[in-house]
């Protein structure tokens, strides 16, 4: 079986066990199994599967590189849009659950409440890269100025997890695990880096193996 059609075929699967997390949230919800305070669950759900879907889209390039499987990326705009999905997801918790619209009371935890700025400022990001992850899009903006806006989810990522951070009073050993591969997956992106400035030549650029009509298009 070639790449292509292993890919073809395996994306459902890949699409659907993405869609298990929130499955299995609405589960609970059906079957009243959300605690005594539902909100809190949903917010921490939604939360912790925007950093997981940010960490595996992050994770692909690596992986792809290392384990020289090129067809990985084909994964990687389903992975980002699910992690903006989650993200739109824990956006609307705040809005809509936790505040009940009340736009003064959510400019005011902006400014006032340094997570609530860094979680804003992690989801705004993330919206141009949503907005921009089609192939038209590069073809618009020019692969290397599409690349330089996708970077974007490097801050993103590291947004989101400062606000997870400083959002936990007592245990946080969960965050800093996010900081942690977060860290790691942009430390590699470095190391790629170097190497390929010293080879050059060596492979094709990034911006240009994203043009090519045959890839999925992704955040990050």
């Amino acid at each position: 079986m070639t790449a292509e059609r292993f890919v073809r075929l395996s994306k459902p699967a890949v699409f659907a066990a993405c869609l298990v997390p929130l499955g299995l949230l609405a589960r609970k919800g059906i079957t009243f199994r959300l605690g005594a305070n539902p909100i809190e669950v949903i917010t921490h759900s939604t939360g912790d599967w925007t950093l997981i879907f940010l960490c595996i889209t992050l994770a692909i390039t690596p992986l792809r590189r290392i384990l020289r499987l090129p067809w990985l990326i084909r994964y990687r705009r389903m992975t980002g849009l699910f992690a903006f999905f989650h993200a739109v997801l824990h956006f609307l918790t705040y809005v809509w659950l936790d505040k009940f619209f009340d736009w003064h009371a959510m400019v005011k935890d902006v400014y006032k409440r340094p997570f609530i700025t860094a979680g804003f400022t992690a989801f705004v990001l993330l919206l141009p890269l949503a907005a921009t992850s089609t192939a038209g899009m590069i073809r618009r903006l020019g692969g290397r100025r599409w690349q330089m806006l996708h970077r974007l989810i490097y801050v993103s990522a590291t947004a989101g997890v400062i606000h997870y951070y400083w959002q936990v009073k007592a245990d946080v050993r969960l965050p800093l695990r996010y900081a942690a591969i977060v860290a790691i997956l942009l430390g590699c992106r470095a190391v790629f880096r170097v190497m390929d400035r010293r080879r050059p030549g060596a492979r094709m650029p990034e911006h240009a193996e994203k043009l090519a009509p045959e890839r999925d298009v992704l955040p990050g």
